[in-house]
C-alpha cells in the first residue's frame, strides 16, 4: 500500500500583497512538493488581497484555503489563527512564510526534508548560518540592525540560534501543540522569538538551513515604532516570566 505524504499547510499572511500573493502560490507549486496546501490569513486588505486569494482557492495551481478575518492585530495574531486552521484541517508540518517574497521557496523542500530525517522539531530558514545571505541592496544600517537584533535576544534568552528573528520556518505539527501556539501572546517580530522560546524551554531541538533572504519588491513594509518597541521588550519578558529555558540542541 503506497504512503501517503504528510501534508504541508503553507501559512501566509497578507495585507495589502494583491500583486504578490500570485507569483508566491505560482513559485510554491513550482516547488513540487506533495501534498501541499496554502491557506492565506488575510486581515481585511483594503486593495483587495482577500479577493484575489478567493479566485486562487477557486482555480489555483494548488490547493488553497482562506481565512478571512476583520480585525488587523498584528503578525503575531495572524499567524497564530492560521496554525490554528491549519492543525485543526489536519497538517502534518506547517511552513510560515511571508508574503513580500523575501522567503525563497526552493529552500522549503530542505527544510521539509530535515524535519523528516532529523529531531529538530523545527526548521528555520536562517540568514546567518554557512551560505545564508541578506539581500546585497540592504543599507549597511538594516545590516547592522538586524545583526544586533539576533545578538540582543540571545544574550537574554540563550536561544543559541544563529537567526533567531527569522520568519521563515518549518514546524512539525506536534511542534506547535507541544508549545501551545495558541497562547503566544507576541506581536510582530517578537512573535518569531517566543515561539523559539517556548521550543527551547521543552528542550526540543531547531535546526537551521541557509537561506538568502530578499528585499521586497512590491507593497510596503509592516514595521512600525510599536512593532519595535515590543519586539526590544519581550524578550526581557520571556526571560522573567517563568522558569529559565533549558538547554536547546542546535544544528545549523
Amino acid at each position: 500500500m503506497e504512503s501517503v505524504a504528510p501534508k504541508v499547510t503553507v501559512v501566509v499572511p497578507t495585507y495589502n500583497e494583491r500583486d504578490n500573493l500570485p507569483k508566491i502560490v505560482e513559485l510554491l507549486a513550482a516547488s513540487e512538493i506533495p501534498n501541499l496546501h496554502v491557506l492565506v490569513v488575510d486581515d481585511n486588505s483594503p486593495d483587495g488581497t482577500g479577493e484575489v486569494a478567493d479566485t486562487l482557492a477557486q482555480s489555483g495551481p494548488i490547493p488553497v484555503g482562506v481565512l478571512h478575518r476583520t480585525v488587523k492585530d498584528g503578525l503575531g495574531r495572524a499567524y497564530v489563527a492560521g496554525m490554528t486552521r491549519a492543525l485543526a484541517e489536519g497538517a502534518d508540518i506547517v511552513i510560515q512564510m511571508d508574503a513580500d517574497l523575501s522567503h525563497p521557496t526552493e529552500a522549503i523542500p530542505r527544510m521539509v526534508q530535515t524535519l523528516a530525517t532529523t529531531d529538530a522539531a523545527v526548521v528555520l530558514g536562517s540568514r546567518y548560518v554557512a551560505g545564508g545571505a541578506v539581500a546585497s541592496d540592504w543599507p549597511w544600517h538594516r545590516k547592522a540592525l538586524s545583526a544586533w537584533a539576533n545578538f540582543y535576544v540571545n544574550a537574554i534568552l540563550r536561544l543559541r540560534v544563529k537567526d533567531a528573528t527569522a520568519g521563515f520556518k518549518a514546524w512539525h505539527a506536534d511542534t506547535l501543540r507541544a508549545i501551545d501556539v495558541d497562547g503566544v501572546q507576541s506581536n510582530g517580530y517578537a512573535f518569531q522569538v517566543e515561539m523559539n522560546y517556548r521550543t527551547v524551554q521543552r528542550g526540543m531541538t531547531i535546526a537551521e538551513v541557509p537561506i538568502r533572504f530578499e528585499e521586497r519588491t512590491d507593497g510596503v513594509s509592516k514595521m512600525s515604532l510599536a512593532v519595535q518597541i515590543e519586539s526590544a521588550l519581550v524578550p526581557w519578558k520571556l526571560r522573567f516570566s517563568g522558569d529559565a529555558a533549558q538547554p536547546s540542541r542546535v544544528r545549523g
